[in-house]
């Protein structure tokens, strides 16, 4: 049985659209790739650097034993018996000022924010607390002198530290002695330090390297934080957002406050949970963990993330561009091949692939450009033969550019694409309704 011919020419697009689908379905996966190598550099700087940081402290840990009998039973005889614990007292009061430096690291192609905060915190306990109570009848209690103890993510990130307690300054050494973190360091106190009825004031000063990402958990009554910070970009993460902030191209400056009333920082830092890490998007928080304020010094031209939207449109571009070309051809008359067709629509995938390419090198706004402009010129000239008409050729041009430029306003429209998006695909409908309502496709269907 021999087919109509609009039924054979229908069956060939088809036939183009799903071979031009799965080039852009390629393309989309090729992003993905180079996304996720991109995340293997950061991850390649954050072990030969350090990492992501989150503060923890000061706090004061107090390694405390117990000792005492077992009862003799009709097996066994009477026997001692010890178990150490490791007490965890948060201070009153929790001020800390950071200022963040960004240096951006290279990896091959790929560029990764790392920093090195200078911070001072400033702590504050009121009297020390009672001794512990023994759980045992006969139990008997011996305690270490107090420590003061900070924790960190990844202790290859200390450049410095240093710890004053009551003006006068104390020998740092490695390990937190917090049963949630081991990586840190801490300061003997002597026995002395805190006498009763008596305020303890400390002072911790840290220089700190890590990698895209900075916290601080508000192990306090109260936690006061102020982080300033050249980059321009900060995304502020954790459990609260700044009490007050400013942003601008010079960089910005952020200020937290935070109270036990509203946190649960303190009570599972002194029960001896670690702090949540500032996350990456998709990633869940350990259970347990402490709350934290943090940012991320996120790149919001990260050109991936554009071209991975980019090519979410791509199918939908190359449906209405083929569209375009299949509206001359019913109206004009002219006679447009399959082959034809599919060119088109390669030339419009060859941009998505020219898009990603570039970018890697240039910066995205330039990439756009330069792959739009060759694409855009390529498809006017190859217009221009194929209908048969040098101003044909140009007004087709003409229209993809404008294509072109409706998506670079989607992709910098993050948060009124989908409303752009749908009021353009609806004008479009309307547009092509519209031109072809006097149309006749039965007449079509026979030709």
């Amino acid at each position: 049985m021999k087919l109509a011919p609009l039924t054979t020419k229908v069956l060939s697009l088809l036939l183009v659209l799903l071979l031009l689908q799965l080039l852009l379905l390629r393309i989309g996966m090729l992003v993905d790739e180079r996304s996720a190598r991109q995340q293997e550099a950061a991850q390649g700087v954050a072990q030969a650097l350090a990492g992501a940081q989150t503060l923890t402290g000061p706090l004061l840990t107090q390694a405390c034993t117990e000792t005492w009998t077992v009862p003799a039973t009709k097996d066994t005889p009477a026997a001692p018996a010890q178990a150490t614990q490791v007490r965890t007292h948060t201070p009153q009061t929790l001020r800390a000022t950071t200022q963040a430096p960004i240096e951006v690291r290279t990896r091959g192609l790929f560029r990764i924010n790392t920093y090195t905060a200078d911070t001072v915190l400033d702590a504050q306990w009121a009297a020390p607390p009672p001794p512990p109570v023994p759980l045992h009848k006969d139990g008997q209690v011996a305690c270490e002198p107090f420590a003061l103890t900070l924790a960190v993510s990844d202790p290859r990130g200390i450049r410095s530290a240093t710890v004053h307690v009551a003006a006068q300054p104390l020998a740092v050494q490695p390990g937190s002695r917090h049963p949630g973190a081991d990586s840190g360091f801490h300061a003997q106190l002597p026995a002395t330090a805190w006498a009763a009825d008596q305020t303890l004031q400390a002072r911790v000063t840290l220089q700190l390297a890590g990698t895209e990402r900075l916290a601080l958990a508000p192990a306090a009554q109260q936690t006061d934080w102020t982080l300033r910070s050249p980059w321009p970009h900060p995304s502020f993460g954790g459990r609260f957002l700044p009490t007050t902030r400013e942003v601008d191209a010079r960089g910005f400056a952020a200020t937290w406050t935070v109270s036990a009333l509203a946190s649960n920082a303190a009570q599972r830092v002194a029960a001896g949970h670690a702090a949540c890490p500032i996350l990456a998007e998709g990633e869940a928080a350990p259970e347990g963990c402490a709350d934290t304020l943090g940012v991320a010094f996120i790149d919001p031209v990260n050109p991936y993330v554009l071209a991975d939207r980019a090519t979410k449109y791509a199918l939908l571009f190359v449906v209405l561009t083929l569209g375009c070309v299949a509206l001359v051809e019913v109206l004009g008359q002219r006679r447009v091949h399959p082959v034809q067709y599919a060119l088109v629509g390669a030339a419009l995938a060859s941009f998505f692939l020219l898009l990603l390419s570039l970018s890697e090198h240039l910066v995205f706004d330039a990439a756009y450009a330069l792959a739009a402009s060759a694409c855009a010129l390529l498809l006017a000239w190859y217009a221009s033969h194929a209908l048969g008409s040098r101003r044909a050729g140009l007004a087709f041009g003409g229209g993809v550019a404008l294509l072109y430029a409706l998506l670079w306003t989607l992709l910098k429209m993050e948060q009124a694409a989908l409303a752009l998006g749908s009021v353009l695909l609806f004008a479009a409908l309307a547009a092509v309704m519209a031109v072809t309502r006097r149309v006749d496709w039965y007449a079509l269907g026979r030709g």
